[in-house]
């Protein structure tokens, strides 16, 4: 009996090996990226999007053979909408997961708050959504931002206000009262006052709040010809549906990228119509710089069957990995402060168009920042139109 149960506990114990060395082998096949998004929670629609489109790119390019003869692997975590979950995301995949390099984290809440582990721990992110100045002008050199600033936005916008009949010419504002929210506004509002059109009223909305009739009556009959709106889908659809419903007679428009996709299928009351700055307009892919690198990524959303306008997000999870796994190809290692330094040097064709990082922030200290391409959109009835 004793040989017997040694005998077990020599192959329990080898067995055990064997899928140790197989765990460690796998580990070095593979090139890991993390990924903190809000997978639940107040705004999981948009990190369920972005993250559907980091999973296509990490097809397309393993597909394709992977980078540096190996396959990437994304290690996923839900920061579940949450500032203090998005730290703690970001400390498991950096300690115990080992990532070299990180995706996220969606919100510039989330992000501000993620930021000073980057520093404490010396590992890069690149930042596909959020859009506070403060991300890359406060002096952290291990964030790369995909995303545009609520300035960029801002003046992007400044330059199609011609197009707009009848003219803007007073501005109503209803924000998440957040870190993006609030900075947006602020943005918008600089560059409106700057071209001679007046600011009028402003309302805020908790992050989850799940009714604005209280703000959206305080906006009717200011005099204002436009309401501009900043939050993610849930809100905006919100926005959108009890504006129609009580007549309000401004015009909406929406900042951020984020786009209503629930009112494609259950449009708001007849004949209101909404308009929507966004990053990419699947609606018209030959539009894209890049039509042909568009195509790789709607044909990957096709494929999976997801919603059609998560697009609109989705593309900057997949532009955001395209980003990384071309830094770590140019850094030729997968280590944190090589792919820090190959970031600077990425020029990358992606379905916003041309990736590449300029400076912003103190010297020495400078924060990457891209300059992606925006696009206007209306929705009327649930058609869409591409301006």
């Amino acid at each position: 009996m004793w040989i017997r149960t040694k005998t077990w506990a020599a192959i329990a114990g080898a067995t055990a090996f064997t899928a140790l060395t197989a765990l460690s082998a796998h580990a070095q096949d593979t090139i890991k990226i993390g990924v903190s998004e809000p997978l639940t929670g107040a705004v999981a629609a948009s990190g369920n999007y972005v993250t559907n489109g980091a999973r296509i790119a990490a097809d397309v390019i393993n597909k394709k053979g992977g980078v540096l003869g190996k396959q990437i692997e994304l290690v996923i975590e839900d920061n579940k909408s949450n500032p203090r979950e998005a730290v703690n995301s970001a400390e498991k995949l950096i300690l115990k997961d080992k990532v070299p390099v990180m995706m996220g984290a969606w919100s510039s809440t989330f992000t501000l708050a993620v930021m000073p582990k980057l520093m404490e721990y010396g590992v890069p992110m690149v930042v596909e959504t959020a859009s506070s100045g403060k991300i890359t002008t406060s002096g952290n050199p291990w964030i790369f931002r995909t995303s545009p600033t609520s300035a960029m936005e801002a003046l992007a916008f400044g330059k199609q206000l011609a197009s707009f009949s009848p003219a803007i010419k007073k501005v109503d504002f209803l924000s998440v009262n957040n870190d993006w929210g609030l900075g947006a506004a602020a943005e918008f509002k600089k560059m409106l006052e700057a071209k001679g059109i007046t600011v009028g009223r402003t309302e805020t909305m908790a992050p989850d709040a799940t009714d604005l009739s209280a703000q959206l009556a305080a906006l009717k009959g200011t005099g204002s010809d436009t309401l501009i709106v900043t939050s993610g889908i849930e809100q905006l659809t919100l926005a959108i549906r009890q504006a129609g419903e009580q007549r309000l007679g401004q015009r909406l428009i929406t900042t951020g990228g984020s786009f209503p996709e629930p009112l494609l299928k259950t449009p708001g009351p007849k004949g209101y119509a909404s308009q929507h700055l966004l990053f990419f307009a699947p609606w018209a892919v030959e539009r894209a710089k890049y039509p042909d690198v568009a195509k790789d990524f709607v044909d990957g959303w096709n494929a999976r069957k997801l919603d059609f306008a998560g697009q609109t997000e989705g593309f900057r999870g997949y532009d955001a990995i395209l980003t990384i796994a071309e830094a770590i190809k140019v850094a030729g290692k997968a280590e944190p402060a090589a792919i820090r330094d190959a970031l600077w040097k990425v020029k990358l064709k992606g379905v916003n168009g041309d990736i590449a990082f300029g400076k912003e922030g103190p010297a020495g200290q400078e924060s990457g920042q891209a300059e992606p391409n925006i696009y206007v959109v209306e929705l009327k009835d649930g058609a869409v139109t591409v301006k």
